[in-house]
């Protein structure tokens, strides 16, 4: 019987200590989660004053449409056997619009970063504080290969957010929304990284950052914010099907943007390095060899398979072949086409970067000097289209109908320049340049902008005299010689 209740009392206190085990072990496992739990609030209040709601307005504009009325055309097929008897040209007037989106002010001073697509047709752009305050924004510089554009309002002492680095993202890592959707301005929704590096084949360059966290119209161009309140980047795309929030949104990581702001505000224009290969990821190169019945074997699974090079970029200088794979630049790996693009984005023409790659199931390593579009390592300076020598403005309604015109840009004005040159003379009328119609002096702007920036910088002119008479000119927009950069690989 002692034995027995010994015995009893050796259980019980097994079993009250085999409890409090568990109960300071579950106790333990619940500091635990509760030490991993995120508390969201600080982010939110230190960031929401930080993002702008924007105002852009769009003034309305004369345009001249062609319309079809099929009894004419009948009438004078008939009669005349002239087909295009049912045509009319008439003029409408499209009406003043406006759109909303984002803004994140970054310095202190009045910078803002937004998306172009936000921004880019702007006539008029005004920019509301979280504290109500209005300002006018002025545009600084744009860049449709990243969707960016940054913005200017003037005031001091502004609340600017601190950037973070988008590099230390990590998968599942909780982060912020901020933004004015639906014109619901400072706006917070809170999700986690689905995805990095994503490219969803919409901007030239991206690398998005994908999150769960609902984003819907009117967000674009506000901040992606992670738990300590930094920016981490610039919301840009929801994926839907209706149009509104289904689970997917998109934005552009800081380390991108980072570099498109110091550019612009150094250069006026983005420093676009390249390496010079076209390509695809490398599982999706073997998926489509497999479906044509060929079984390849590159020595690797990952990384990007180089399908093209450039004969004067700066991969085929190095040595970088067709058919090669490359796996890592600067010692980063490269597993998708977004982390190769973001990685390059990063530097200017001119820059050195260590690349690694397989070719015959052997790694290689080789230094590339990065190019620019014209394949050469100078920095491009953004062409003011008034260098040319020319002044323009849009033909008028009259000199349209005289002329049986739907568009196009008179010379009213020639001095030297390049255009001059070329036998440009005053009164001629430009009616497309690189094969885009001309209808107002901002669209003659921007090709001459994105001439520069291109392989070619030429500005192909097709023109009308006042006479009747077509006419085509070639401007070359080089100043000198191409740095070419051509050394020979070892």
């Amino acid at each position: 019987m002692k034995t027995l209740s010994v015995f009893r009392k050796v259980f019980f206190v097994a079993l009250l200590m085999g409890s409090l085990t568990a109960v300071l072990s579950s106790a333990q496992t619940s500091t635990r989660a509760g030490a991993g739990m995120v508390d969201l609030t600080y982010a939110a209040e230190n960031s929401v004053n930080s993002v702008v709601y924007i105002k852009v307005t769009m003034n309305g504009k004369t345009q001249t449409v062609e319309t079809w009325n099929p009894f004419f055309d009948d009438f004078f097929g008939q009669f005349f056997g002239d087909r295009n008897g049912g045509s009319q040209r008439r003029q409408i007037q499209t009406p003043k619009r406006q759109a909303a989106g984002s803004g994140v002010i970054i310095s202190k001073d009045g910078y803002i970063v937004t998306n172009n697509h936000v921004v880019a047709e702007a006539d008029e752009i005004t920019v509301k504080l979280n504290d109500n305050s209005e300002y006018k924004a002025r545009i600084i510089g744009l860049d449709k290969m990243t969707d960016l554009a940054l913005i200017k309002i003037e005031g001091n002492n502004l609340p600017a957010i601190p950037i973070g680095d988008s590099d230390k993202l990590k998968l599942g890592e909780w982060v912020l929304a901020v933004g004015n959707p639906f014109n619901l301005t400072s706006t917070v929704t809170a999700g986690i990284v689905s995805a990095k590096s994503r490219s969803l084949h919409a901007n030239d360059i991206e690398s998005f950052i994908q999150t769960d966290a609902a984003i819907n119209q009117g967000n674009s161009g506000g901040a992606l914010v992670n738990a300590k309140g930094e920016l981490v980047g610039i919301n840009a795309m929801l994926y839907s099907q209706t149009g509104s929030y289904s689970g997917y949104g998109f934005a552009i990581p800081t380390t991108i943007m980072n570099k498109v702001v110091e550019d612009i505000k150094k250069f006026g224009t983005v420093q676009r390095a390249l390496l010079g290969i076209s390509g695809m990821e490398t599982n999706i190169y073997l998926d489509t060899q497999k479906e044509q019945n060929k079984d390849i074997d590159l020595g690797t699974n990952e990384g990007i398979y180089v399908s093209e090079v450039s004969a004067d970029g700066a991969a085929a200088a190095a040595g970088i072949e067709k058919g090669d794979v490359i796996l890592s630049v600067d010692g980063k790996n490269i597993k998708k086409m977004g982390e190769l693009q973001e990685t390059i984005s990063r530097h200017r023409p001119g820059d050195k970067v260590e690349v690694t790659f397989m070719r015959n199931k052997s790694k290689l390593t080789k230094t590339v000097t990065l190019r620019n579009a014209q394949g050469t390592t100078t920095e491009l300076k953004e062409t003011d289209p008034s260098s040319l020598g020319i002044a323009l403005k849009p033909v008028s309604s009259e000199l349209k109908r005289q002329l049986a015109l739907s568009h196009g840009l008179v010379v009213i004005a020639v001095k030297e320049g390049k255009a001059k040159k070329e036998g440009i003379t005053k009164g001629l009328i430009i009616l497309q340049v690189n094969d885009k119609k001309m209808n107002t002096v901002e669209d003659f702007n921007e090709v001459v902008k994105q001439a520069n920036l291109s392989s070619e910088r030429v500005l192909w002119i097709k023109a009308k005299t006042q006479s009747g008479m077509y006419k085509s000119f070639t401007i070359d927009l080089e100043d000198s010689p191409k740095n070419t950069d051509k050394t020979p690989a070892k």
